[in-house]
């Protein structure tokens, strides 16, 4: 059974943390941008050798007064979350700005060591990672003190420590959902292009299910090496998910690995990926021990996979009032996202 951090042992360290972040933020010492995180090493680090290098988040992003609002929001999210695969906040501090200081992670973010790393992340680290962010993402949905929709989930956000455990972060954009809720409706957009769930785009609705396609998507880009949107703005959904129809599963392999990866295990990644992405939310499945999880680790059988897909999760009289499965399909789906984008550079 899966355990996280004691609130206790958070308590403990918070204070001596969070002022040795803020000696390193207020002196002069080396620092370097990695992913969202600035990693700040101290010249005399030696002495310090008690207190590990730290990483920490500045919330610049808006007025005044909505920094504020986003700190403190992200910072009530971020308190009441201890598990191993989400980023661990240690501490906050506010001189010079507000910032969320976290333990360092070792390896920086995913996207960093996917796509801007020279070294090749091999097929068995791809694989843990996949279980260890959907291992995080179900504890959000179904294991917290309440429902959390993370809604950014992306290679940028997802954090490895020295052993290559994933750790989700970046709560920003981290909406809230009381048991008597079924989902948000937004009317302003956010997010990030390529990862973005179709029921979003045309109606704001935000639930589980939004965060199942982002994996999804996740997924994709740990077993092809792409990005979600490539450099000539080609969505890597739009090209994956053709081939996934046609279980040319080889076909999507990120030529880096080679021969080098287990068959079982990509296809597994690939068939949950599949399940993930679904243009229609109730087609998608659940972020559960019952349900991703099990068909990432091949704890069931096609006809079981089959079962998952018929089986909604979310009230029919939400989802099927929004979307249909056979009357959204990637066509629309682009158009709505092209529309999305020149909304958002307009403004």
């Amino acid at each position: 059974m899966e355990e996280g951090m004691r609130p206790s042992d958070a308590e403990r360290n918070s204070k001596a943390s969070t002022s040795h972040a803020e000696t390193l933020m207020s002196r002069s010492n080396s620092s370097r941008w990695q992913g969202l995180f600035r990693l700040w090493k101290h010249k005399s680090m030696r002495r310090l050798s008690s207190f590990p290098p730290v990483g920490f988040r500045k919330i610049s992003r808006g007025t005044k007064d909505e920094r504020t609002h986003n700190f403190l929001c992200e910072m009530g999210v971020l308190v009441h979350l201890h598990h191993p695969n989400i980023a661990k906040l240690i501490g906050v501090g506010v001189e010079g700005g507000m910032h969320l200081v976290f333990e360092l992670s070792h390896h920086g973010s995913l996207e960093n060591l996917l796509h801007d790393s020279k070294d090749k992340l091999d097929w068995e680290v791809r694989y843990k990672i996949a279980i260890g962010a959907a291992k995080g993402l179900e504890y959000l949905h179904e294991r917290c003190q309440r429902r959390i929709i993370h809604r950014d989930i992306k290679v940028d956000n997802i954090l490895l420590t020295e052993d290559f455990e994933p750790q989700i972060c970046d709560f920003g954009l981290a909406k809230w959902l009381p048991d008597e809720v079924t989902h948000h409706t937004l009317s302003s957009f956010e997010g990030t292009f390529g990862y973005v769930a179709p029921e979003y785009c045309t109606h704001g609705v935000v639930d589980e299910k939004t965060d199942v396609f982002a994996f999804g998507i996740l997924l994709l880009e740990l077993i092809t090496g792409r990005r979600a949107v490539d450099s000539s703005q080609q969505s890597l959904l739009m090209w994956a998910k053709p081939v996934l129809e046609e279980n040319k599963i080889k076909d999507l392999v990120d030529p880096l690995l080679g021969d080098s990866y287990d068959c079982k295990q990509l296809l597994f990644a690939a068939r949950t990926a599949f399940l993930c992405i679904q243009y229609s939310s109730v087609l998608r499945p659940r972020m559960s021990q019952a349900c991703v999880l099990r068909i990432l680790r091949g704890e069931e059988g096609r006809s079981d996979n089959v079962r998952v897909l018929q089986k909604p999760f979310i009230r029919r009289t939400f989802s099927e009032g929004i979307l249909d499965a056979e009357e959204y399909n990637s066509t629309r789906y682009l158009k709505d996202i092209t529309r999305h984008k020149q909304i958002a550079f307009d403004c």
